[in-house]
C-alpha cells in the first residue's frame, strides 16, 4: 500500500466563519443548489453531522470521468478536486463517469473551523485506490478575509500509482468549486 499526499490552498474574500459555514456545514445543502452538474444530492445515511456521521454524495450530469489517463488538460472534465485519477500498472482506461462515493466526518471542531473526513466507499475508490482521507482547515488572512487549507492523503493499493497531471486537473476544478462557493457568500452576505 502506498499513500500520495498533497496540500492545497486557496485565499478568498470571506471571512473564516461565513466561508467554513457556506462551504463546511452547509456544503451538503449548497453545492447541489449552485452547482448541480458537479453534485446532484447528498444523503446522510448514519449521524447528525459530527464525527462518524456518514454521508453518500451523488454525482451530478458532469460529475468526474472514471479514469482519463495521459490526456491533454483541456479533454479532461472533473468538478472536485476529492477525485484523483489512478494509472495502475501504465495501463489506460476510458469509462463511464463516476456516479457516487461516501464519506466518513473523522472529526469536525466549529471554533477552529477545521473538519477531517475520509471517503470510505463507492465508485471513487476504484483503479487502485483504497480510500482517501482530507483535512480541511480554514483561517483568517491578513486582509480579513481567509485561507482554505487541504490536506488530502491518497491510500493505494498495490503498486497503483496517482497521477499528477489529474491531481492538478482535480485541485483546478476544486478551485472553481471553491470560487463559485465565495460568489454565492458575496452575493448572498446575510445567508451566512
Amino acid at each position: 500500500m502506498g499513500v500520495f499526499t498533497y496540500e492545497d490552498e486557496v485565499t478568498c474574500s470571506i471571512p473564516p466563519a461565513k466561508m467554513f459555514k457556506a462551504a463546511i456545514l452547509d456544503s451538503d445543502n449548497l453545492i447541489p443548489k449552485i452547482m448541480p452538474q458537479a453534485i446532484k444530492c447528498v444523503e446522510i445515511l448514519q449521524g447528525e453531522g459530527g464525527p462518524g456521521t456518514i454521508k453518500k454524495i451523488h454525482f451530478g450530469e458532469e460529475g468526474p470521468p472514471r479514469h482519463f489517463v495521459q490526456l491533454p488538460s483541456k479533454l479532461l472534465n472533473f468538478n472536485l478536486a476529492l477525485i484523483p485519477l489512478v494509472k495502475p500498472h501504465g495501463s489506460i482506461h476510458i469509462g463511464r463517469k463516476f456516479k457516487s462515493m461516501t464519506h466518513r466526518v473523522d472529526a469536525i471542531d466549529k471554533e477552529n473551523f477545521t473538519i477531517s473526513y475520509t471517503v470510505i466507499d463507492g465508485d471513487v475508490l476504484s483503479g487502485g485506490i483504497e480510500s482517501i482521507s482530507h483535512e480541511l482547515k480554514v483561517v483568517a488572512s491578513p486582509d480579513g478575509g481567509c485561507i482554505y487549507k487541504k490536506t488530502s492523503k491518497y491510500h493505494t493499493k498495490d503498486d497503483a500509482q496517482v497521477c499528477e497531471e489529474h491531481i492538478k486537473g482535480g485541485k483546478e476544478e476544486g478551485l472553481a468549486l471553491f470560487k463559485a462557493i465565495e460568489a454565492y457568500v458575496s452575493a448572498h452576505p446575510d445567508e451566512y
